[in-house]
């Protein structure tokens, strides 16, 4: 800063030179508080976080939190691991604590299944996915010898149904139980080329859809036909007529309670799988079978 020079002389002004000198305010801990004040809030949310845990848990699931958190340990005694001998080995001298022969191996096995034979009984239960396939397999065919019985019985009580007995078949096969609707030269389950049902024929199928309505079975519908040639195939043939009736057929057995769920294949095989053999234009070849398939035992089989 220069300051004023005196008035009637020629001296230089002089020249004030006034340094600041700025000191720093909290040095090194400047930023030490924000550090303290995240761990605070972060605390604060994990408090938080437990009391909504604790608030919107039931009893039962907070003890499975607290066993992730804290497993329990294993009272190896009382379940059957390890020897029974003083130091659960099989002997003092032995490293392995952990199994019945724990010599035989470097790696600790919590447990060895009794002869590798698993449980008693196969799946989860009376209606789980994994059952034993043999004794599913008998039990549907106890129940489909019932559906039979039943069927025929109800039919043999009724006058208008009692004539269709012997165009109803039931056949067991490798898949199940499969009951043919069969025709012949006297009477048709269906109007001649069409896929419209008999009155008679649509109270058929309605009694074996009440008869199958609670059974868990997968159902299989397969419509088959003469050899007999439409004079226009392009317009209309045995393929379309095949699987038009075997549609029907479902629709019918749907209306009469069957459940959706339970059609697994619905297919028109025309006549490429006849009745009878030696003479394809036979008019039995004119069927419509509705097979019951056998419940599956196995994941994805």
């Amino acid at each position: 800063m220069a300051a004023r020079a005196p008035h009637g002389t020629n001296q230089p002004p002089k020249i004030i030179v006034k340094k600041i000198y700025i000191e720093g305010h909290g040095g090194h801990h400047g930023g030490a508080w924000k550090v303290a004040y995240a761990d605070f809030v972060t605390a604060m949310m994990a408090f938080f976080l437990l009391l909504w845990i604790v608030g919107a848990t039931t009893e039962k699931q907070r003890k499975g939190i607290a066993d992730y958190f804290a497993p329990t340990i294993l009272n190896t005694r009382s379940l059957g691991i390890g020897g029974g001998g003083l130091f659960g080995g099989e002997s003092i001298l032995d490293k392995n604590r952990i199994g019945p022969k724990p010599g035989q191996t470097s790696m600790a096995q919590l447990a060895i299944p009794d002869a590798g034979l698993g449980g008693p009984s196969a799946g989860t239960g009376s209606k789980g996915s994994l059952k034993n396939r043999t004794a599913m397999t008998k039990e549907d065919q106890k129940n489909f010898q019932a559906l039979r019985r039943r069927v025929l019985g109800e039919m043999s009580g009724n006058a208008r149904m009692s004539r269709l007995q012997s165009h109803v078949r039931f056949v067991p096969t490798q898949d199940g139980m499969r009951i043919d609707l069969v025709d012949d030269a006297n009477y048709s389950m269906f109007a001649s080329g069409t896929t419209a049902l008999d009155p008679e024929a649509a109270a058929l199928i309605g009694m074996i859809a009440g008869s199958v309505r609670g059974m868990q079975n997968p159902i299989m519908i397969r419509g088959h036909t003469d050899s007999v040639p439409y004079g226009d195939p392009r317009a209309m043939n045995n393929w379309m007529l095949s699987s038009g009736r075997a549609e029907a057929t479902r629709r019918r057995l749907l209306a009469g309670g069957t459940p959706e769920r339970s059609f697994e294949r619905i297919e028109g095989v025309a006549d490429r799988e006849p009745l009878i053999i030696n003479d394809p234009a036979d008019p039995r070849n004119r069927r419509v079978a509705i097979t019951l398939l056998y419940r599956r035992g196995t994941f994805g089989k």
